[in-house]
C-alpha cells in the first residue's frame, strides 16, 4: 500500500490500537497529522469493539474504510472485504467433507472469492460527503 500511495503522491501513516484505550492516542494521532481518511486494517480485536471505533470515527469527523460490513452496519462509512456470509458457507463445505471421511490436512487452503462493498449513505451525508452514484452503483448494499 505504501508503494502504490507514494506513486500516487499520498502519504500514509500507520497508526496502531493494540486496544480500546488506544482509541483516544490514535485518533489523536490523525488529527494531529491531518489525516483526509482512514483505513481500518482487518483486526479480529477490531470486531467486538466496532460500535466504539465507529463512533471514534464520527467524534473527529474522519471518513473510515472497514474491512467488513458490520462495522458499516453500526455506523461507519463504508467497507470492502470478504464476504463473512460466503466465508461461513465455504466452512460448512469443509466441515462435511471431513464429516464424510475426508482428512483435513488433505483439504486445500481456500482464499476469499467474493468481495462486497457497503456504503452507509446517512454516514456520508453526516460527515458532508457526497458518494457518486457510479460507486453506489457497485456497491454490493447502500444503507440509506
Amino acid at each position: 500500500m505504501q508503494g502504490r500511495a507514494a506513486a500516487l503522491g499520498v502519504a500514509i501513516h500507520v497508526i496502531s490500537a493494540a486496544g480500546e484505550n488506544d482509541f483516544a492516542p490514535a485518533f489523536a494521532a490523525v488529527a494531529s497529522r491531518g489525516a483526509g481518511a482512514l483505513l481500518v486494517a482487518n483486526d479480529p480485536f477490531l470486531i467486538d469493539l466496532r460500535e466504539r471505533l465507529v463512533r471514534a470515527a464520527a467524534d473527529h469527523a474522519v471518513p473510515a474504510v472497514y474491512f467488513t460490513r458490520d462495522f458499516v452496519e453500526a455506523g461507519g462509512l463504508m467497507s470492502y472485504g470478504a464476504s463473512i456470509k460466503d466465508g461461513y458457507h465455504k466452512a460448512g463445505g469443509y466441515a462435511g467433507h471431513i464429516l464424510k471421511g475426508a482428512k483435513p490436512a488433505d483439504l486445500p487452503v481456500v482464499q476469499p472469492t467474493k468481495f462486497e462493498l457497503v456504503i452507509n449513505m446517512r454516514t456520508a451525508k453526516a460527515l458532508g460527503i457526497v458518494v457518486p452514484l457510479t460507486l453506489q452503483a457497485q456497491a454490493d448494499e447502500v444503507i440509506e
